[in-house]
């Protein structure tokens, strides 16, 4: 999903709103002569993403800034590490520092987050991978997710559009409240579609699972369940589609609901939760 335009319409959109009418300080002080070297040091450690709105960034502000020994988007670093190395005109440095340094600190701070989910599941011995939703930043979506990926997770659906997936304001809004009705009514949406479209329903109680799954879904997400209640769920779905457990998520309870048996964590916490790594451009 990050292509190269998508990279460069986000880069262009920061920049107009951080010099949208040049660089008054730099302006004003800095020699069109000029030229400068500076390390991007990491401060704290963490995982790496970023790199290619960092190098788009200071191509758009001057194109002859040259960036060399940067590391690769997922790269584990300690603090004091140079993760990039930038020389070329002062003014352009100076002028792409600040959103440089915003887009890779959000970034590496949401690859460094899911990281740490990633080891906790890891550390039961458990096949649950960590996954995000779409509590992303508007805009910034393509970007988010794709530092998930560098922090070892994996993406939920992207958009609306990649799947139908039922909450329980969807069944609501259907007037499905009984159980009965569940299988009949996934069934009417099953024959609307496609075969390779994925549909994953939402459930609450250990007694919705049953008629979701005798319908034939691609996957259930229990949603909100206790682990004790997680645990009997994977055991009723005994691998008739994909188990998904969301809602409460936290690095100090993922371990024991990964030990549940479950396929797929998802965290929106490793998106809008994440704090900015602390990341400095610092003169070399």
């Amino acid at each position: 999903m990050l292509t190269h335009k998508l990279v460069t319409d986000v880069v262009e959109r920061a920049l107009t709103e951080d010099c949208p009418w040049g660089d008054a300080t730099v302006a004003v002080s800095i020699p069109a002569h000029l030229e400068f070297q500076a390390n991007l040091v990491a401060r704290e450690p963490g995982f790496f993403a970023g790199g290619a709105v960092l190098v788009e960034t200071f191509q758009q502000v001057d194109p002859r800034i040259v960036i060399t020994n940067l590391v690769t988007d997922g790269t584990a670093f300690s603090a004091g590490d140079v993760l990039a190395s930038l020389s070329g005109p002062a003014a352009g440095i100076l002028t792409g520092e600040r959103v440089a340094l915003n887009f890779v600190q959000r970034l590496s701070g949401i690859a460094t987050l899911t990281s740490l989910f990633v080891a906790h599941v890891a550390g039961v011995g458990s096949h649950a991978r960590i996954a995000d939703t779409r509590k992303t930043t508007p805009g910034l979506r393509a970007l988010e997710k794709h530092a998930v990926t560098a922090g070892g997770g994996i993406n939920h659906r992207f958009s609306l559009s990649d799947a139908i997936m039922f909450k329980d304001n969807h069944l609501a809004a259907l007037g499905v409240t009984a159980n009965s009705e569940l299988t009949e009514a996934i069934q009417r949406v099953k024959a609307k579609v496609g075969h390779t479209t994925a549909i994953i329903v939402e459930v609450d109680r250990l007694e919705q699972i049953e008629p979701v799954v005798a319908a034939g879904v691609t996957g259930i997400l229990l949603d909100n369940f206790s682990v004790e209640d997680l645990r009997t769920g994977v055991q009723l779905i005994d691998g008739r589609c994909t188990t998904e457990a969301s809602g409460g998520v936290h690095l100090d309870s993922v371990a024991e609901i990964a030990a549940t048996g479950v396929d797929i964590i998802s965290v929106g916490a490793i998106t809008h939760g994440a704090n900015a790594l602390d990341l400095g451009l610092d003169a070399s």
